[in-house]
Parts: C-alpha cells; structure tokens; sequence
C-alpha cells in the first residue's frame, strides 16, 4: 500500500488559504502590451499574460519571486499540475508580452490520462514528504553531521574524506533536491531550511534552482536546458552536427574521459564564483532575468554560508594537519567521492542511447507546440526501483520525477507502473533500466557516439530536426 493511502482526497489544491484578491483588481485594465525582457522585476508572464506579484500571498513561500522579470508558463505547468485558470485568477493581470510563443502544449490528451491515473495513486494535498522520507532525510542529516564534526575538529584522513564525500552527495540527492522542489513539505519554512543542504554540500540552494528548474522547463532543449551545454567546449551532451562549431577534436575521447571529468564537480562548485552576483550563468545566457529583490538581498547570505562551506572542509583540516600534500590529497578525495557520486548519477538521467536530444524538433518545422509531458518522458530514464530509489533521492525515477517535480520523490516506485502503462497505450517511448549499470553503460555509448558523431547519417540527425 501507497504512504498515506489510508488518507481520502479532500480535494485540496496547492493554493488553499490563499486570500483571493478581489474581483476588481483580477480584471484590471489590460492596455499594456510589452516584450518579455520589459517585465518589472516584480512581474511574470504566464501564457502571454503578465501578472504582478506586489502582494501576492504565494502559498509556496516567497520563492515565487526569484523568477520575478520572467516568463514562467512551462515552470508554472509543471509545479502546479492539479491547477487550473481559476488558480490564475488569484494573481493581479496588468497586460500582455508581444512576443508570446509556445514551444510546448499542456492539456494535451496523453497529459490529461496521466495525471488522472497517477492522481488517483497520490491524493491531492499528500503528494508531500511521506514518513519514510523524513526518517531517511533526518538519517542522512545525522551521519553528515558526525563526518562533519569529526572532518572539522579532528583533521582529514582518507576513510573519512571518502565517507564525507559520499554523504554530502547523499544530502544532495535525498535531501535538498526534494526540497528545492517545493516537495519535501506543504509548509514553505520546511522546504527552505532542509533547502540549505545544498549549501552544506558546497553548493547554493539558489543557483541551483536558477539552473535546475530551467533545466526542468526545458529538458533536453539544445539551446534553452542549462545541463544540456554546462560541459562545453570540454565535452558535449549535445549531439551537434558534424561541422557544428561546438564540435572539438577532443570530443572523440569523451567516452573515456567523461566520468574523470565529473570528479571535478565538487571544485567547479565549491570556487564557483557565481556565488558572488546569484546568476546563474546557464540560464542567464538564454534570457533569464535575475536582476530582481528576491535575488540580490540573498548575495550576502549566499557568499556567507559559503565561506563556512570552506572553512569547515578546507581550513579546518589544514589548520588541524597542517598544509602538506597529504592533507590537500584528502581534501581533494572528498571532493571527487562526492562529485562522482552526484554527478555520475546526473549524467545517466538525459544521456543514453535512444533518448530525443531534440524535443522540440516539430516546432521548429511547422510551428506547432509539442507536448510538454510527452517531451519529458523521451528525453529521461528510469532504472532499478526502491533500493536504488532510498540511495539516490529518487533520481533513478528521472521519467517520473520530469513529470511530477513537486511530488516528494517517496511516491515514484508506486506511481511508476501506472506511467509505463499509460506511455506504452499512448506510444510514448519510456526508457527503463532493471539496473543502474545498464543505464550506465548505455550513457558511456551515447556519450562516444556524441563524441564521434556516429549518429549523424541519413537516418538519424539529432540537431536537425529531420527526425
């Protein structure tokens, strides 16, 4: 039985308790009319419509206002699936974007099934944090907290440093990812202090969102994902055209290099110095507006908890070791368990063989929108089940958390046959590994083949738009 499945569907939505604002103020005069990149630091455009959010009551918490200066249509879609219109109206409209063009359809027949199906599996109002969730956050919180004090007081050795490594990624995937989806729990304040743990691990639970919700809207997308081109020139998930200027000589060894590279996460992470300014540099190249209050009144805490971050893993151990090559050796260690951990298990989710690494191919061939929930499920894996689940935070159910991001990873396992079914009856391709070393293989294939550019014949052009 489901977590919670003895709960009956109050028919709750997301955005109970919010107080309506009144019917005067939704029906405002809609004379304006502007470009997207015209948006007040304080407004958003959902489906061509701009809303101000001066005083709105966001019942998510103010975490609605980092995408403030923004059109957010795919990231509303895909937060809010049990929303409709109405919730919409609850928002001030004060005009229209001029340049107003969907890529994606919602409502479509595949996506109506689905969420039928799988909201008859999680009630609404329980699709939260379960129990089960909580004791296995809190229990990884726990053993962090103890490889941490120990790191800090007592100076690095190698067990340690390997340990450490892999339980800072731990709380990367079972901790902070649920969270910084909105999914950990009902109650904002839960969501941002176990978002923090991303902080801990020597990330920023703001950037990451700037990143990784622009990376859900846009899964796969070549120009629009920020996972999809954060490696380059270095290595390519993208599978540009044989003259594509993104093509590099060293790309045909990335099959053998690829995984190495990923050790070096952690560094790239820990000294990136975005921190700085809270821009993230990947979906700030494809417009995204971060220029607004909620950002730039969170730089001084970012930079802050930061440089505790490096305290606590990198001074501490010297001051107590001494700086010596051991000491710096071990710190390293940490840093490439973690990396490997987080990172490998990143790259498997989008890049294997037979996943669209052009999802938005139609649009651009007959200007039609293509099915956002059909999208998701071709460009993600699935692998293994509750085992690989506890250990990755649910990251091994990528088709099923693409499509439900803020659903607590702990319902996955029990709505993922309910999803293969509906993908197989609608013809929808789901891509499932029995293990993760399968899934693992076929992204090592996929990545040579990129690397090479054995996909690019007569049959199959990724980038092209000719399949």
């Amino acid at each position: 039985m489901p977590p919670n499945a003895e709960f009956r569907n109050r028919g709750r939505f997301a955005n109970d308790g919010v107080d309506d604002i009144d019917a005067h103020d939704n029906n405002a005069t809609e004379t304006r009319i502007a470009p997207t990149k015209n948006l007040a630091s304080t407004e958003i455009a959902i489906d061509g419509v701009i809303y101000d959010l001066t005083g709105f009551k966001h019942p998510g918490g103010d975490v609605v206002h980092l995408f403030g200066g923004n059109d957010v249509t795919v990231q509303y879609r895909m937060i809010h699936p049990r929303h409709n219109d109405k919730h919409l109206e609850k928002m001030t409209r004060v005009g229209k974007v001029s340049d107003y063009k969907p890529e994606y359809l919602f409502n479509t027949e595949f996506e109506r099934e689905i969420k039928k199906e799988v909201f008859k599996i999680v009630r609404a109002g329980k699709e939260f944090g379960t129990l089960g969730y909580f004791f296995r956050a809190f229990t990884y919180i726990g053993i962090m907290a103890v490889l941490q004090y120990f790191w800090a007081t007592t100076g690095s050795t190698w067990t340690l440093a390997v340990l450490l490594g892999i339980s800072q990624a731990s709380i990367g995937l079972n901790v902070q990812h649920d969270a910084n989806h909105g999914a950990a729990s009902r109650k904002p304040w839960v969501n941002d202090i176990l978002g923090f743990g991303a902080d801990m691990i020597g990330g920023s639970k703001w950037l990451w969102m700037e990143q990784h919700w622009t990376h859900h809207a846009f899964t796969n997308h070549a120009d629009k994902d920020p996972d999809s081109f954060s490696a380059e020139p270095v290595m390519n998930f993208n599978d540009y055209p044989l003259q594509h200027s993104k093509r590099r000589f060293w790309h045909k060894f990335q099959g053998l290099y690829f995984l190495p590279l990923l050790s070096f996460y952690w560094l790239s992470s820990v000294f990136n110095p975005q921190i700085i300014d809270l821009q993230q540099r990947g979906a700030q190249s494809i417009g995204f507006n971060m220029e607004n209050e909620f950002i730039t009144k969170r730089r001084k805490y970012a930079v802050a908890i930061r440089l505790l971050y490096i305290y606590l893993n990198i001074v501490a151990p010297i001051l107590i070791n001494g700086f010596n090559i051991t000491t710096v050796a071990q710190i390293l260690t940490l840093g490439f368990a973690e990396s490997l951990t987080l990172a490998s298990l990143f790259a498997l989710s989008h890049n294997f063989e037979g996943s669209d690494r052009d999802p938005t191919a139609s649009f651009r061939k007959t200007g039609e929108p293509v099915c956002w929930f059909k999208s998701q499920v071709e460009t993600s894996s699935t692998y293994g089940g509750f085992i690989s689940g506890a250990l990755t935070g649910g990251l091994n159910f990528q088709v099923e958390h693409h499509l439900f991001p803020r659903m607590s990873s702990a319902w996955y396992p029990y709505i993922a046959p309910k999803v293969r079914e509906i993908c197989k009856k609608h013809g929808v391709h789901y891509a499932y590994y029995p293990w993760m070393w399968q899934n693992f293989i076929s992204t090592i294939k996929y990545m040579h083949a990129v690397g090479v550019g054995s996909h690019w014949d007569d049959h199959l052009q990724p980038l092209s738009g000719k399949n």
